[in-house]
Order: C-alpha cells, then sequence, then structure tokens
C-alpha cells in the first residue's frame, strides 16, 4: 500500500469523524468546551493541502483532503453561526 494510500484513509477517517462533530453541533445548536481557533486553522491547513496533494502527484490524498477539509469548514461555518450570530436552542 503507498503512502499516498495510507494517508487517503487518515484524512477520510479524520473527515468521517469530522462530519459526526458537525452533526452533533448542529444538533445541539451551541459551542461549549472548544478552542475553535485551533479548528480555523486545520481549516486552513486543509485547503492548503488540497492545493499541496495535487502538486505532489498525491490524487487519494487529495479526495480524502476533500473529506476532511469540508467537514472542517462547516464546523467552523457552524461556529460562527451558533457563537458569533448569538443563535441558541
Amino acid at each position: 500500500m503507498s503512502g499516498d494510500v495510507i494517508n487517503f484513509l487518515f484524512e477520510l477517517i479524520g473527515g468521517i469523524l469530522n462530519w459526526m462533530n458537525v452533526l452533533k453541533l448542529h444538533k445541539d445548536k451551541e459551542v461549549k468546551g472548544v478552542f475553535y481557533p485551533a479548528w480555523i486553522f486545520f481549516a486552513a491547513w486543509g485547503l492548503w493541502n488540497i492545493y499541496y496533494y495535487p502538486s505532489l502527484g498525491q490524487w487519494w490524498s487529495f479526495w480524502g483532503g476533500l473529506v476532511i477539509v469540508s467537514a472542517n469548514l462547516y464546523w467552523v461555518g457552524l461556529v460562527i453561526y451558533y457563537k458569533v450570530k448569538g443563535v441558541s436552542k
């Protein structure tokens, strides 16, 4: 198994777990106990990876990166919506 495929699997599993966080946040409609600037950083890093992986020819990692960065960006969007806009249950 190539390093690209192994990295894809990490990205894919991380993306699935992050999507579970998105669903939980959407259900709870509140943010508690989270240092969300870390998520902003990781979302930015994920966007970088969307450029970086193809430049290396790592297409499996690219597709896994799309899964994880989409979850990160959606989560950050929900945080902004629920925290900054003051939306509550």
